[in-house]
């Protein structure tokens, strides 16, 4: 199962420091938790300032139980040392299936 998960930022410098120190952190510790990261985009604009990331769980994973024991985890708050959380405005989420014509599966 693939996830499309949107963080929105309170500002650019934020968004910044999220995308180019926290979310390379995180792709390793993901990994270490069954989640693989297949990509990380920001979206800049006047209104809003947003990291996209498009990952996926092991077949079967109860996403829930493995986001929460991420979250849970002693990487996670290694991955987040320094960031402040206040500065997350967002959270968004949804999860994907694979067509059977998709390229990426």
């Amino acid at each position: 199962m693939f996830e499309l998960r949107t963080y929105t930022l309170r500002t650019a410098e934020t968004l910044d420091q999220y995308a180019n120190v926290h979310w390379p952190r995180h792709i390793s510790s993901l990994g270490k938790h069954g989640i693989t990261t297949h990509g990380i985009w920001t979206e800049h604009s006047d209104e809003s300032h947003r990291l996209i990331a498009l990952v996926s769980y092991e077949p079967d994973a109860d996403i829930e139980q493995v986001t929460r024991d991420f979250m849970a985890s002693a990487e996670f708050v290694s991955d987040m040392a320094g960031f402040d959380m206040q500065n997350f405005t967002s959270v968004d989420t949804v999860l994907l299936e694979t067509t059977a014509s998709s390229p990426l599966r």
